[in-house]
């Protein structure tokens, strides 16, 4: 199966890999690369003069002007909080900044982390749709999209593929893989799931078409302290500390790759019986989860989807 085009690069913070099979334009990479470019201008709170740096910078004073299309993801980001009971939260930012996994050997004292709680509440995002603007109400409250800005970026790569008459095309943007329709032979795309506790092998791989499979996993950065704990980065906006939910590892399949990557961070912070819970909110949307014994556990749509890796069993169809 040989790509018309493809690309690999790095931008959204993370490595960039897109393929296309049939339809190809000649400006198409240029175009993917600009449009990337322009979400990451608006989007994170690392660049000076995005609008999310601005949301920060304006925290406890006042309200921002800000694009429809950013109204539109905050929007998004907010409603999935109140559905998950606040696992899921943009407000993130100074639990982040407080962890540093970057530089972190130790973990935080309890009363800092306590003390920085006190900033991280979604409903302290002020959303006027009438004058699209948004405010932070306390000072030191910031933003951070991690959680879903990757997911808005591959909607966003497969709306310009559609556009220019492309079928058949995938995008890898740090793991979050989209796909558009069907491979080139008309059967659907196979994508691995990777093991959480063994580097370089799968544990198993779902077939995909005009779909997303997007994984939250607690191996994807993490840090050792010096007592040989391991403390991995997707924090509890509750607890203050990173997720102990019993889950190693949540990949959700959707249509959306925005509500995807919200998702698979939700139901990993969430636990199997409340992820679930949410999950079932979202019709045709399904669930690889997998827990702290290693234990494989599908949704029922993904039944005849879902291929299991050598010598793994899946445990039960949820």
């Amino acid at each position: 199966m040989t790509a018309f085009a493809e690309y690999t690069g790095f931008s959204m913070n993370t490595e960039v890999t897109w393929k296309i099979y049939n339809g190809y334009t000649q400006n198409m990479e240029e175009s993917t690369k600009a449009e990337l470019a322009r979400l990451e201008n608006m989007l994170s709170r690392f660049v000076p003069d995005s609008e999310i740096t601005q949301i920060n910078q304006s925290a406890g004073k006042e309200s921002v002007a800000i694009s429809d299309e950013t109204f539109e993801i905050l929007s998004a980001a907010v409603r999935l909080s109140v559905l998950s009971q606040g696992a899921f939260d943009i407000t993130i930012g100074p639990l982040i900044d407080l962890w540093d996994y970057k530089h972190a050997t130790q973990p935080p004292e309890g009363t800092k982390i306590r003390q920085t709680l006190d900033l991280v509440n979604f409903r302290d995002l002020l959303l006027d749709e009438d004058k699209c603007t948004a405010k932070l109400r306390k000072a030191g409250q910031s933003i951070d999209l991690g959680g879903i800005g990757k997911g808005y970026a591959s909607d966003r790569c497969l709306e310009l593929f559609a556009r220019g008459v492309i079928e058949s095309a995938f995008v890898n943007i740090g793991g979050n893989v989209s796909v558009l329709g069907s491979k080139p032979d008309g059967t659907a795309w196979r994508v691995g799931i990777r093991h959480p506790r063994q580097n370089g092998n799968l544990i198993g791989a779902v077939e995909a078409s005009g779909e997303s499979v997007v994984t939250s996993g607690d191996y994807e950065r993490f840090f050792i302290d010096l007592e040989g704990r391991c403390w991995h980065h997707i924090l509890n906006p509750i607890s203050g500390y990173p997720a102990d939910s019993g889950l190693i590892s949540a990949t959700v399949i959707a249509a959306d790759a925005l509500m995807a990557d919200a998702l698979s961070t939700a139901i990993f912070i969430a636990g199997m019986e409340r992820g679930l819970g949410l999950l079932h909110q979202f019709p045709q949307t399904e669930a690889v989860l997998i827990d702290q014994k290693q234990q494989v556990f599908i949704t029922q749509g993904l039944k005849d989807r879902y291929q299991s890796a050598d010598r793994i069993l899946v445990s039960a169809i949820l």
